[in-house]
């Protein structure tokens, strides 16, 4: 945990409050929230990782309760629980090439739409862009909902449902009145584990976008690798450190979701 977690994180932080001459600072952060070209960065990150957690908690919820209510240890069962576990980890550049290999201007799947006449990119589509990013990403965030969310979904109990029938409630209003109030600080709270882990990504967006797509990971790639300018590894480190200001403030939304989701969990 020190040697690889401690110890980077020291050194982005250190880099962010610090000159090159090591004096204490916070002109580095000024510098970074004046800039045009960051601020546009940081809002397209948020952008692509709000809609990306949301489509994924959506899509990830539906398919973990199709998988819940099936047969247990049946064939959809099996097949949804072992392929999440590897798909919500296939991330990085090995996805960024599967996705240009499908999808990139000469993709399988981009040759095979232009057969039947539907041009992609004719229509303003890339897969440099915000949607090409996102479709990637929501690759692996559906995946990890399934994962995440299916603890809650198992936790809603039978008798519950049966009880509110028998009361002479509708299955629209036991969902309403029962279900959704119980599941949604665990969907809440998965949603922002999502959300972290598509703000997050760096390999997966470097790949595919470069410096492209003007989002945080590429910004702090071009700082730290490709930018001349003196002192603006500072600025790179000053990015990272507002990203893990970023995911601290997410993981402490998560974790008071799921001290009010542990209650109907015990």
């Amino acid at each position: 945990m020190i040697v690889f977690l401690g110890i980077p994180l020291y050194v982005v932080i250190h880099g962010s409050l610090t000159t090159e001459s090591n004096q204490f600072t916070f002109d580095n952060f000024k510098q970074t929230w004046d800039s045009h070209l960051y601020r546009t960065a940081f809002k397209n990150s948020l952008t692509l990782s709000v809609w990306t957690s949301v489509v994924g908690a959506i899509f990830g919820t539906w398919l973990a309760a199709a998988v819940v209510t099936s047969k247990p240890g049946g064939l959809l069962h099996r097949i949804v629980q072992s392929s999440s576990g590897v798909l919500a980890y296939f991330a990085g550049v090995p996805l960024a090439f599967a996705f240009i290999a499908a999808l990139g201007l000469q993709g399988v799947v981009t040759v095979l739409l232009k057969h039947f006449g539907i041009d992609l990119y004719a229509h303003g589509f890339t897969i440099s862009s915000m949607t090409g990013v996102g479709l990637c990403y929501v690759y692996f965030q559906i995946p990890l909902m399934v994962i995440l969310i299916t603890p809650a979904l198992e936790g809603l109990r039978v008798e519950w449902q049966d009880a509110a029938l028998s009361l002479g409630a509708s299955k629209l209003a036991y969902l309403r009145h029962v279900a959704v109030p119980v599941l949604l600080p665990s969907f809440a709270g998965a949603t922002l584990i999502l959300f972290g882990n598509a703000f997050s990504a760096y390999a997966t967006a470097l790949a595919l976008v470069g410096s492209t797509l003007s989002i945080v990971p590429a910004q702090i790639d071009n700082a730290l690798n490709g930018n001349v300018l003196v002192g603006a590894d500072r600025a790179g480190l000053t990015l990272g450190t507002e990203m893990i200001i970023v995911i601290l403030i997410v993981m402490v939304g998560y974790w008071l979701l799921q001290r009010r989701a542990r209650r109907w969990l015990r």
